[in-house]
C-alpha cells in the first residue's frame, strides 16, 4: 500500500503536500508549528487538515504493521499462499486483516476444536467433499471409547461442528455476507422489559431503521438505552437470504453428505457468523457515531474557546445555589481577585434586600461593570435577582449567564488549590465563573476538555480518543491566539506547541525567580527548554513591553531578519511597529507598490510567510478573537411563563448537536432550533449554519412548560 497516495486521495490534497507534512511530523514538529510556520512546505494545510492527516497516517502505519505480523504468523504455520498474500496486500482496514487471519488464529477451546481433538477432521473432510456414500457408515470408523466418541451420530455431529467453523472462518463468505449486512441490515430496538413505561427512550420502544440511514445521534441514544437496561437492541437481516448465500458457496451436490453440509452451513450462520457480524455492525455504527460526536464536540469546544474576551471590565462572578447561598467573587480587569463573599437571595433564605446591599456596595467599591452568572442550580432565580438589582444602580452594569460546566472539577483540582490555597472550593468556583466571561480560553484550559460539556453523549465516548481529539482542539486554539509568557498559567503554557507540563512549570518558576522575561530568546535559559522546543514554541509566546518589539507578535524569530528588511523597505524601524494606523498604512502601501511576489523575494521568505508577517506588523499583539462578534450582555431577564408563540427574540447559541442548536434566549431553559428550522434552505448539519457563541434572531414555535421545552425557529430571521 502506498500510504501517501491513500492519504492524498482521501483528504483531497496534493501528494507533495502529504509528503511534506509527513516529513515534518516525522522530524518531531508539532501541528501548530507546521500549520503556522511551514506553509510554503505544506501548501498551507491548516491545523484540522494536519490532525486528520496525522490520525490517518498513524492508522495506516498500524495497518501495515499488523499485515506484516499476520503474514509472518501464517507463514510460520506454512499456510501462506499467493492468494493470502494478495488478500493481505489489498486489505484496507484492520477488520479485513483480522478476517483473513481468522482461520489461522489460535482459538479458545471451541466445539470444533474439541471435535478435532477427537480425530474427527478426516470425517469432516469426507462429508465436505460431498461425494456419494453414507456418512454414518463412514462415521463408524471414528467411534472410540478412548476419544469419547460413543456413536456414529456423535462422530457426525462433531464433524459438522468442524465444517461450521471452517465455513464461519472463510474470508470470502465473511466478505460477501458483511457487504449484505452493510447494505440491507436494520438496527432494531424494543423495550427490555414489559413493565417499563415512561423514559427518555420512548421513541425506541419499537424502532427499526436501516443501518445505512440511521443518524449518529440515534445510534448513541440506542446504545445508551441498552446500557441502562431500558432497551434490547439487535441487527435484523433476511436470514433466509443469508443462509442461501452460504449454501450457494458450500453445497455442491445433491446427496446425504450435501444435506449435512447444508445443516452445518445453517449452524455456522446462526451460531457463529450472525453474532460475529452483528457485533461488527454494531461496533462500526458506534465507532462512526462516536467519531461524528467527537467532531461536533470538538467544533463546539473550538468555538467556545475562541469566544471573544470581555476586556477591560471589573467583573463579579456569581456561583448560584439555594441552601448554601450564592458565592461571590470580584476580579479586576486582569482576573486578579479583589474580594469574595456569600449572599442568600434565593430560597429557602430569600434574603434579597440584604444581598442587594452587599453586592451594590461591592459594585460601587470596585467599579464592577459586568456580572457573570453560572448556569447551574438556582441560576434562573439568581438571574432574576441580578436583573432587578442592576436596574436600581446609578452606573451601567450588565450581566451574562455563562456555562459552569467543569467549574466544580477545576475548583477541587490540585491546580486550583495551588492557585487559591486560602479559598474553599465554592470560592474558587465563583472566581472561575468571573474569569470565564473575561477570557474563556485562559480559564477553560484549566479544565479537562471532556468536562467542559459542549456536545452530545461526550461521557459515552472512548476516553482516549475523546481526550486526544479535544486536547488537539485546545492546543490549536491556544496557539492561534498566542500566550503572554509573563502572565500565563501553567495550564495555559502546557498547551503551547512543544511545551509539556514540566517545561511549563519551569517557565513559571524562572519568571518568579527572575522577575519575568524581557525577550523570547531568554526562554533558552529555562531548564529543559532546548533548541527544538524553542523552535516550536517561540512564535506562540508573546513578550509585551520587552526589549524586542517583534517578540510581541506572531512573527517567528527565524523570520525576524525578513521582518526587519520589510520595515526597512517601508522606511520604518522596529520602534514604529506599535505606531498604529500610520505605520499600517505605510506597510500596506509598500506591499501594494512592490507586489507580494517581489516583496517576498526582497525579504527572502515565501509569499505566504510574508503575508503573515505583514498582518502581524500591521496589528502587533493582535488577538484574532477581537475580530469576532462580541458576546451579548443582558440587563433584563425573561420568564418562561411570559413567552408566547410567535414572539421574536435575540439569543446566544450555547450548544450544537447533530439534530439542532440550543439557544439561550434569557430564560433558564435553552430553546431548541431543530435542524429543519435553522434556515430557509436544506441544512446538512447545524455546524454549517451556526456556531457556539453566535448571536441569532429566533422566533418561538412552541412552549411546553410541563416538560420545560422551548421550540424555536430561525427561518426567515437571519
Amino acid at each position: 500500500m502506498d500510504i501517501l497516495t491513500v492519504i492524498s486521495d482521501e483528504l483531497k490534497i496534493k501528494r507533495t503536500q502529504t509528503e511534506a507534512a509527513v516529513k515534518l511530523l516525522d522530524e518531531g514538529n508539532t501541528i501548530p508549528f507546521i500549520a503556522r510556520y511551514r506553509k510554503e512546505m505544506t501548501g498551507a494545510l491548516d491545523d484540522e487538515q494536519l490532525r486528520d492527516l496525522s490520525d490517518r497516517l498513524t492508522y495506516l502505519r498500524n495497518l501495515e504493521k499488523r499485515k506484516e505480523e499476520v503474514r509472518a504468523a501464517i507463514e510460520a504455520l506454512e499456510k501462506l499462499t499467493p492468494e493470502i498474500e494478495k488478500d493481505l496486500s489489498e486489505a484496507a482496514t484492520l477488520a479485513a486483516v483480522e478476517d483473513i487471519y481468522r482461520p489461522y488464529k489460535p482459538k479458545k477451546r471451541t466445539r470444533a476444536g474439541i471435535a478435532k481433538e477427537k480425530g474427527l477432521e478426516p470425517l469432516a473432510e469426507f462429508i465436505m467433499s460431498q461425494i456419494s456414500g453414507n456418512p454414518y457408515t463412514e462415521a463408524e470408523n471414528y467411534i472410540s471409547e478412548e476419544k469419547g466418541v460413543a456413536t456414529a451420530e456423535e462422530a457426525v455431529a462433531g464433524a459438522l461442528d468442524i465444517i461450521a467453523e471452517n465455513i464461519s472462518d472463510d474470508p470470502e463468505i465473511r466478505r460477501i455476507l458483511g457487504g449484505l449486512y452493510d447494505r440491507s441490515a436494520l438496527i432494531a430496538s424494543v423495550k427490555a422489559k414489559e413493565d417499563i413505561t415512561e423514559s427518555v427512550y420512548e421513541n425506541y420502544y419499537d424502532y427499526r431503521e436501516a443501518v445505512t440511514k440511521i443518524p449518529t445521534h440515534r445510534i448513541l441514544a440506542i446504545d445508551r438505552g441498552e446500557r441502562e437496561g431500558v432497551l434490547k437492541v439487535a441487527v435484523e437481516v433476511d436470514t433466509d437470504n443469508m443462509i442461501a448465500t452460504i449454501r450457494s458457496r458450500t453445497v455442491k451436490a445433491n446427496n446425504k453428505n450435501a444435506e449435512l453440509v447444508e445443516l452445518a452451513a445453517e449452524d455456522a450462520y446462526k451460531r457463529l457468523i450472525h453474532p460475529s457480524i452483528e457485533r461488527r455492525v454494531r461496533s462500526d455504527l458506534t465507532e462512526k457515531a462516536c467519531t461524528a460526536a467527537i467532531k461536533v464536540f470538538g467544533d463546539n469546544l473550538r468555538q467556545l474557546l475562541m469566544q471573544p474576551p470581555v476586556k477591560g471590565m471589573v467583573t463579579m462572578g456569581l456561583d448560584p445555589a439555594y441552601r448554601t447561598g450564592c458565592k461571590i467573587s470580584v476580579v479586576d480587569a486582569t482576573g486578579k481577585v479583589l474580594d469574595t463573599t456569600v449572599v442568600y437571595p434565593t430560597p429557602p433564605h430569600n434574603k434579597t434586600e440584604e444581598a442587594k446591599r452587599k453586592l451594590t456596595a461591592l459594585i460601587k467599591k470596585y467599579g464592577v461593570t459586568a456580572i457573570s452568572i453560572g448556569n447551574g442550580t438556582a441560576s434562573h432565580e439568581s438571574e432574576v435577582f441580578v436583573a432587578d438589582m442592576i436596574h436600581d444602580l446609578d452606573t451601567p452594569v450588565s450581566y451574562m449567564v455563562v456555562s459552569e460546566a467543569g467549574a466544580s472539577v477545576y475548583s477541587a483540582s490540585k491546580l486550583a488549590q495551588e492557585e487559591f490555597p486560602d479559598f474553599d472550593v465554592t470560592e474558587r468556583s465563583a472566581v472561575s465563573i468571573a474569569r470565564r466571561l473575561q477570557d474563556p480560553l485562559a480559564e477553560l484550559v484549566k479544565i479537562e476538555p471532556k468536562a467542559i460539556g459542549v456536545g452530545q453523549y461526550q461521557h459515552d465516548m472512548p476516553p482516549a480518543q475523546l481526550s486526544e481529539a479535544l486536547g488537539g482542539v485546545v492546543e490549536d486554539c491556544v496557539n492561534n491566539v498566542g500566550v503572554d509568557v509573563n502572565t500565563a498559567s501553567v495550564a495555559l503554557l502546557s498547551y503551547v506547541a512543544g511545551i509539556n507540563a514540566g517545561i511549563a512549570k519551569n517557565i513559571v518558576a524562572y519568571r518568579e525567580e527572575n522577575g519575568g522575561f524581557t525577550e523570547r530568546k531568554e526562554l533558552l535559559k529555562v531548564a529543559k527548554l532546548g533548541k527544538k522546543t524553542y523552535e516550536q514554541c517561540a512564535g506562540f509566546l508573546r513578550v509585551p513591553d520587552g526589549s524586542e518589539p517583534l517578540d510581541n507578535t506572531a512573527v517567528h524569530p527565524e523570520s525576524y531578519a525578513a521582518a526587519r528588511k520589510l520595515l526597512e523597505l517601508c522606511g520604518l524601524t522596529e520602534a514604529d511597529i506599535a505606531g498604529g494606523k500610520a505605520a499600517s498604512d505605510k506597510i500596506n502601501g509598500k506591499i501594494k507598490e512592490l507586489g507580494i511576489k517581489k516583496a517576498a523575494a526582497e525579504t527572502g521568505v515565501g509569499e505566504m510567510t510574508l503575508s503573515d508577517i505583514v498582518k502581524e506588523l500591521m496589528k502587533p499583539g493582535r488577538d484574532p478573537r477581537d475580530e469576532l462578534p462580541k458576546p451579548m450582555l443582558r440587563t433584563d431577564v425573561v420568564d418562561i411563563n411570559s413567552l408566547k408563540e410567535g414572539m421574536e427574540l435575540k439569543g446566544t447559541v450555547r450548544n450544537i448537536t447533530d439534530f439542532g442548536a440550543f439557544v439561550d434566549i434569557g430564560v433558564h431553559q435553552d430553546g431548541l432550533v431543530h435542524i429543519s428550522q435553522l434556515a430557509d434552505k436544506y441544512v446538512k448539519h447545524p455546524l454549517d449554519v451556526v456556531k457556539v457563541g453566535d448571536i441569532v434572531n429566533v422566533k418561538i414555535l412552541g412552549i411546553d412548560t410541563k416538560k420545560n421545552r422551548i421550540s424555536l425557529t430561525m427561518r426567515g430571521l437571519n
